[in-house]
């Protein structure tokens, strides 16, 4: 029987450690922050100091983004909208090898409910 897109994301968040809004909140400032979301979820609000590189392309382009080049033992803190494509997306860097990536459950959506700060991306 075929996988499901969710039975993909339940399987990732068996091998990576989600953290909530609280938990999040602690890594501004320290951590990468990585936005997974396409550009036009990006452009409509995002976690501070969020970088944006699209799940579809991060596999082939995260190596060459001058934030994150070189940093494979940086912490980085990942979201998308709902937390699915955050997991997924924190199991393909962990297999890269950047091993302090986590996945914000519940995504930018839990984010903002549960009032904290977002900002605009300058375009």
């Amino acid at each position: 029987m075929p996988l499901t897109p969710m039975d993909l994301v339940a399987a990732a968040k068996q091998h990576i450690i989600e953290v909530n809004p609280e938990q999040a909140k602690t890594l501004i400032g320290k951590a990468l922050i990585l936005d997974v979301r396409e550009p036009a979820e990006y452009a409509l609000g995002a976690l501070p100091g969020a970088v944006n590189i699209p799940r579809g392309v991060l596999e082939f382009k995260i190596d060459s983004h001058p934030t994150f080049q070189n940093r494979r033992d940086a912490e980085i803190l990942v979201y998308c909208q709902t937390g699915g494509r955050s997991a997924l997306a924190t199991e393909a860097l962990q297999k890269l090898g950047y091993e302090k990536a986590v996945s914000l459950a519940g995504g930018f959506k839990l984010w903002q409910e549960s009032g904290q700060a977002v900002e605009m991306p300058s375009s």
